[in-house]
């Protein structure tokens, strides 16, 4: 048995609320989190300084973009969880508790978007929030060249994310452990999506893989809307466009997954 049209309305947004909190529950290890990524946010600030100092104009910023861009960057850790995880399915799975989630009158991915964007939300503003401020009062940061778009381009962001995270943790039912390909997601959302540098710096066509790969849409793309070194309009459709490829890709793998689970333990 399926939701009809009216349950899933009441549901979903009943689940993005119950994500959000669950996390507000936590609030010392956001604050937690906040302060690491403050910290380091402005270490990363000095040492890109020093480099648009002796580059000026390198990728397209100036010092105050690269700065901003590092800050923002640091705020997207939490929300768009760009060290992986945030998702409870590898757990379920080595459980087996998946069975019962898979069996519900409701889909498994849209149950687990809900809370994700439930909790990017909290993270967002109570993680997200600090370092920006911190950012602005000790550097100066630019102000966001078009809000509204920027805005719709961290929730996308977060879908696009969502959508890469649960296929890497839906895949637990065929390899059994989750670690090997955790840590292999970790290194590439951290690299591609322009955490550790902008990808704008990057040059010839190894750059401009980077920026097409879907990473890139859950950091790189978010800072340059904000920037306005990026076109909106083309910015949002590139992230609609990887988000719907993921969140399909996902759907598939939840059918495979419910026609056979293989469950560590039982």
């Amino acid at each position: 048995m399926i939701l009809g049209h009216g349950a899933a309305v009441s549901l979903y947004p009943r689940l993005a609320w119950y994500g959000f909190r669950r996390h507000a529950t936590y609030w010392a290890a956001a604050l937690a989190g906040a302060f690491t990524n403050t910290v380091f946010g402005v270490l990363r600030a000095y040492v890109l300084i020093a480099l648009w100092q002796a580059r000026p104009g390198l990728g397209g910023y100036d010092v105050a973009g690269a700065v901003t861009f590092t800050f923002l960057t640091q705020a997207f850790i939490g929300p768009m969880q760009l060290f992986g995880g945030g998702l409870d399915l590898p757990q379920r799975i080595r459980t087996g508790d998946v069975a019962l989630d898979l069996v519900r009158p409701a889909s498994l991915q849209l149950w687990c978007l809900s809370e994700d964007l439930g909790r990017a939300a909290y993270l967002f503003v109570v993680r997200g929030g600090p370092p920006t401020l911190v950012g602005a009062l000790l550097f100066g940061i630019v102000a966001p060249h078009a809000p509204a778009a920027f805005l719709l381009s961290v929730a996308l962001g977060v879908v696009v994310s969502f959508g890469w995270r649960y296929i890497v943790a839906l895949a637990t039912c065929w390899v059994m452990d989750d670690r090997g390909l955790g840590v292999l997601s970790m290194v590439l959302t951290t690299f591609f999506s322009g955490l550790m540098l902008p990808l704008a710096i990057f040059p010839g066509w190894f750059g401009e893989l980077a920026r097409a790969l879907p990473w890139s849409a859950m950091a790189q793309v978010p800072a340059d809307v904000y920037l306005g070194t990026a076109d909106p309009a083309r910015a949002l459709a590139f992230q609609a466009l990887w988000a719907a490829v993921l969140l399909a890709l996902g759907a598939l793998m939840t059918g495979a997954a419910r026609r056979k689970v293989v469950i560590q333990g039982g």
